[in-house]
Order: C-alpha cells, then sequence, then structure tokens
C-alpha cells in the first residue's frame, strides 16, 4: 500500500495524531476512535493492522496490553516528497509571515 493509501483515511490520520502524542494501549486508541468515528473495536483494529503492516507504528507487548507508537520514517518520506513537490507554494507565504511577524515586534519595541 502506497504511504498516501494509509494516510488518506481519516481514521488512520487521527490514529497517526493519538500516538503523535506518545505511545498510547490499543483500547485507549480504540476508545478515542470509536467515540469520535461511531466504529466497531474491530474496525479500528483492522485501521492500527494497517499502520503496522505498512511501518508507520510499531507494536510491543506490556503484559496483556498492546502499546502503539508512531513509527517516523514512512512520515518523513511523505514529508520529503512534500518538499519535493508541493512546498514551494507555501514557503513564500510563510517567510512573508514571518517578515510581517517581525515588523510587528519592532513597532512594538519603539
Amino acid at each position: 500500500m502506497h504511504a498516501f493509501d494509509v494516510l488518506g483515511d481519516p481514521v488512520r490520520r487521527r490514529i497517526l495524531e493519538l500516538l503523535a502524542d506518545g505511545e498510547r494501549a490499543a483500547g485507549e486508541v480504540s476508545a478515542v476512535v470509536q467515540e469520535e468515528f461511531g466504529i466497531t473495536q474491530p474496525a479500528v483494529s483492522q485501521h492500527l493492522k494497517v499502520l503496522r503492516e505498512n511501518g508507520f507504528a510499531r507494536v510491543r507487548a506490556q503484559g496483556t496490553r498492546r502499546l502503539y507508537a508512531v513509527e517516523p520514517e514512512p512520515l518523513r518520506e511523505a514529508d520529503q516528497w512534500f518538499a519535493e513537490h508541493f512546498r514551494r507554494f507555501w514557503t513564500p507565504h510563510l517567510d512573508a509571515l514571518a517578515t510581517e511577524i517581525a515588523r510587528g515586534k519592532r513597532q512594538r519595541r519603539t
């Protein structure tokens, strides 16, 4: 599965957002996603499996719990692809914003 096929699903993106804050138990992830998306626990497990099998998440056992965490390398690869193809569209705008922020800070000092 291509990285953007994995990331294209809103449930999987939400799971990655949850995991970005640190390692979480599968049950905790499942509870949040079930509440927000109205899907079943087996459906959440399938999404976790897709993330794991495609390298976006890793899992480790701690007793009977399964703890999931983000695996950053595939995200770096997706970011690199964006940088190569699209960052040029928003970089000038971000640079202009940084200039305006700096200008505003200077004006407040004087």
